[in-house]
């Protein structure tokens, strides 16, 4: 069966994670375009104000407060987009946090926790929208990573809960597949982005964590999500160098351990010491939320070549095929005149 998903205008989407960085990004975007949106993470608070600020500039936004990790609130997730706007079109997981340490360094519990975070609460989620989505048909979006094909070290716990999301989501979507349900499911895999996430994640490391160049802006994952909501897409990577560690990892999987080892140690550390008090989000709340951007000092890309190439093929084609004959035209132009 094809799957025939809705115009952002006629959806409602679900959304967890949704108070910062990736989430807060589509759900912003996501009102913009008319769709009605169903905000999820743990702050409640937060979710009120981000709600009342979406609905000042005219969207149509619900939200519900619950922990990814526990699946009987995710049910109740499912159950306020039910009882307020009668149907879920879009289920986004995208609710994560990482931890920055050696793996024998970091406690047990905090791996578990992670993976009850990352790993779980996209299981959760699924099991809360599919029973809704197989009705009536729509989309399951689950955030992975490049990390999901590649690892870094200092985030060893991180990388393998992205791959667990790639397995799980993989599997999931051959199974409805096999049944012919209409949900299309798609997983994102971003490169680095500038979000909270850093911020937010717990910290072993003597220095404060920062991302790997290059940096992606928020927005650019935002764009591909909705993207995906509309058109039903297997996978998608978030940024050029996304799509070149997978293809590293395929083609050199030792040569790039040793060009993970020689760069990666340094690479996400910054040279301010850490704050041994400083609160992060792995257990409960942070202070501060409500922001789509990060703390990177560098140099944010706005928009990926890549990415937009695989969104809109025909359009990135007719644009190639444009340049090649400007070249070609410009060559035949200036020949001439390069010869007198």
């Amino acid at each position: 069966m094809k799957v025939k998903l809705k115009p952002l205008t006629q959806q409602v989407i679900v959304i967890t994670g949704a108070t910062s960085g990736i989430g807060l990004a589509t759900a912003k975007l996501a009102a913009r375009r008319g769709a009605k949106v169903v905000l999820n993470s743990r702050n409640e608070g937060e979710l009120q104000r981000i709600a009342d600020e979406l609905r000042n500039d005219g969207g149509d936004v619900s939200y519900c407060a619950a922990d990814v990790a526990d699946s009987l609130a995710m049910e109740a997730v499912a159950d306020k987009a039910i009882n307020d706007y009668g149907r879920i079109d879009t289920w986004i997981n995208n609710a994560g946090v990482s931890i920055y340490g050696r793996l024998d360094e970091v406690p047990l519990e905090e791996k578990r926790r992670l993976f009850d975070v990352n790993f779980w609460g996209v299981v959760h989620g699924c099991r809360a929208a599919l029973p809704h989505l197989k009705k009536t048909g729509g989309a399951i979006i689950n955030i992975g990573s490049a990390l999901s094909e590649r690892v870094l070290p200092l985030q060893g716990m991180y990388c393998a809960s992205k791959h667990a999301v790639k397995a799980y989501t993989d599997a999931l979507r051959m199974e409805l597949e096999k049944d012919k349900a209409p949900i299309s499911v798609t997983l994102i895999k971003p490169a680095a982005i500038d979000t909270p996430y850093t911020l937010h994640a717990r910290n072993h490391l003597e220095k404060v964590p920062t991302n790997p160049p290059p940096v992606y802006s928020a927005q650019v994952a935002a764009d591909a999500i909705l993207y995906c909501a509309e058109h039903p897409m297997r996978d998608i990577f978030v940024g050029g160098s996304a799509k070149l560690f997978s293809l590293l990892e395929t083609i050199a999987p030792r040569l790039t351990d040793k060009y993970m080892e020689r760069t990666m140690f340094k690479q996400q550390q910054t040279k301010q010491r850490a704050n041994p008090l400083h609160k992060d989000a792995l257990y409960s709340i942070v202070d501060r939320e409500g922001d789509i951007e990060g703390a990177y000092s560098g140099h944010v890309m706005k928009s990926s070549v890549y990415t937009s190439a695989v969104l809109h093929p025909v359009r990135s084609a007719a644009l190639a095929a444009l340049a090649v004959a400007a070249a070609t035209m410009a060559f035949y132009v200036f020949k001439p005149m390069r010869m007198t």
